[in-house]
């Protein structure tokens, strides 16, 4: 892989994962303050469930299936002028607020039905959480279109270059959240209404200021309305179909999600909590490092094989496959050796008990072991659009879910919530491979770097970095290994993370793994013309 290929995703890439770190350090105070007020309970469990409602739909409509479909086409409509890619953004800006206000207006309408399918009417036992919840969906429903949109926005800015300010955009809706958890449910009670209400109404405004925080830089670089907007034109329907093929693979993926929640609704009270509390500790690196390098491989792929640049294109994606890979083995590897020190730190106070923090901690673990694969799948997953084959991901998104919920339903039952978390990491590795051997058939030799020396050293240093994490952290501190309270887990996780950490990086330096060490596959260069000598 050459430097300039990897200089050019990790630049970019760098700037996304530092605003994206500023927003997730707000995710985890948002989960801190959630568990302290409220615990892991009723409360929580109707939030969940009401959160998942319209989040499965923003799935469906927005988020990765629309920057994978708009993303490539809105790049190729700026290369030929700014006017039609003005144009474009709006056009499918309008069509999705039509889409999502209308899914939004049915949500709110058929909030009760909608609980009772998402939780297999396991919340009927108790009338009062199931008012509870659809109440939370009622609130929530506008969400869909805050966040469609606010998914446009962050697509147009990245193609423009913009990459911190759309990463640093969630964090407005953290503070959202956190703000109303710590404020309004005091003042909810007080009225009579309760206090989990407030919850709905934190998510509502963080929307909002999602989209507003990346609308107003969109204006004020001149991309505003372009004359009539053409919602059906050539680039609109593109940008449609993309989406259309994507949304039938993230559909796929919310049967996965129903399934899961019906069968953790049904595994007694607090289950779906905890698998909420783990997924959101488990979305930490995925959003830092994963998003952020899935994210710039889009924009630097796309607007390379956009211009004909195939072997610039692979360099991008090979870059990127390495990058994922290196970042996502030790931050798999310290989920799982510091799950319990992690979850008693972020989440163990007030209403939230040691017993959450174990429970919360074995979910953890099972989704870290498909961190990695998580991570690639994200960054090859929106390669297929680039190259004008949205169909594949729907296939493989299709299957895998078909694995997952086979692997779900056979071993729940008997073994208990966490093997929810462990099917998602079957089913991402399973995605992850899939992708890797259909894109190698399709795209220059190199891109897909699989088998590759720098991945085997990834894997030997991710071996050293558990050493170093657990066991030996075990013998330096051997009074905090089963301590309860913050203080022991705090310096566990701390020396734990850094010594895990330090092991990792220097291993993986000696062995030449580290991304951008792998001998280039790029072209040789041709020789410089001789100088002319001014004579004729």
């Amino acid at each position: 892989m050459d430097a300039s290929g990897t200089g050019t995703v990790a630049s970019s890439g760098a700037r996304m994962a530092s605003a994206t770190l500023v927003s997730r350090v707000l995710g985890l105070a948002r989960e801190l303050s959630l568990a302290a007020v409220f615990g892991a309970g009723a409360a929580t469990d109707a939030f969940a469930v009401a959160y998942r409602i319209p989040n499965m739909l923003r799935d469906l409509l927005a988020e990765g299936s629309l920057s994978s479909a708009f993303v490539p086409v809105f790049v190729r409509e700026g290369l030929a002028g700014g006017r039609a890619a003005r144009r474009l953004l709006w056009s499918v800006g309008l069509l999705l607020l039509l889409a999502t206000g209308a899914a939004s207006a049915l949500i709110g309408a058929w909030a009760a039905p909608l609980v009772r399918l998402a939780t297999g009417g396991a919340f009927e036992a108790d009338p009062a959480q199931a008012g509870l919840a659809a109440s939370l969906v009622r609130i929530m429903a506008p969400y869909l279109c805050l966040v469609s949109l606010a998914a446009l926005a962050m697509g147009a800015l990245n193609a423009l270059g913009s990459f911190f300010l759309p990463a640093l955009a969630p964090a407005f809706f953290n503070g959202a959240v956190v703000a109303a958890v710590l404020v309004l449910p005091g003042l909810f009670a007080a009225r009579g209404l309760h206090p989990a209400l407030a919850l709905g109404w934190g998510v509502l405004a963080g929307g909002a200021l999602q989209l507003a925080v990346q609308a107003v830089p969109l204006l004020l670089r001149g991309h505003g309305p372009a004359g009539r907007p053409r919602p059906f034109s050539g680039p609109s329907r593109e940008v449609l179909r993309g989406l259309s093929a994507g949304a039938l693979g993230s559909a796929a993926a919310q049967v996965n999600v129903l399934v899961s929640t019906v069968l953790a609704a049904g595994s007694g009270t607090g289950a779906v909590s905890w698998l909420s509390y783990a997924f959101r500790l488990f979305q930490f690196p995925v959003g830092v490092l994963g998003v952020s390098i899935a994210g710039s491989n889009l924009v630097h792929f796309s607007s390379r094989w956009k211009s004909g640049d195939r072997d610039g294109a692979a360099a991008v994606l090979a870059s990127s496959w390495r990058l994922s890979w290196a970042a996502m083995v030790p931050a798999a590897v310290l989920l799982w050796a510091l799950a319990e020190p992690a979850v008693r730190v972020v989440l163990e106070r007030g209403a939230f008990g040691a017993d959450d923090t174990e429970r919360t901690a074995a979910a953890l673990r099972m989704y870290a072991l498909g961190l990695p694969f998580y991570g690639l799948h994200k960054v090859l997953t929106p390669t297929f659009f680039s190259l004008g084959r949205p169909g594949t991901p729907v296939l493989v998104s299709a299957l895998c879910v078909l694995l997952n919920v086979a692997f779900c339903v056979l071993l729940v039952p008997r073994h208990g919530y966490a093997v929810l978390a462990l099917g998602t990491s079957v089913s991402m590795a399973a995605a992850a491979a899939a992708s890797a051997v259909l894109l190698r058939r399709a795209l220059p030799p190199g891109a897909v770097p699989f088998p590759d020396r720098g991945l085997a050293a990834c894997l030997l240093a991710g071996a050293a970095c558990w050493l170093a994490s657990d066991p030996l952290t075990g013998l330096l501190l051997p009074a905090a290994a089963d301590a309860p309270g913050l203080r022991p887990a705090a310096a566990r996780l701390a020396l734990g993370g850094l010594l895990g950490l330090g092991s990792y990086l220097a291993l993986l330096r000696a062995l030449g793994g580290l991304p951008g060490a792998a001998p280039s596959r790029a072209r040789p260069r041709r020789p410089p013309a001789p100088r002319r000598t001014g004579r004729k």
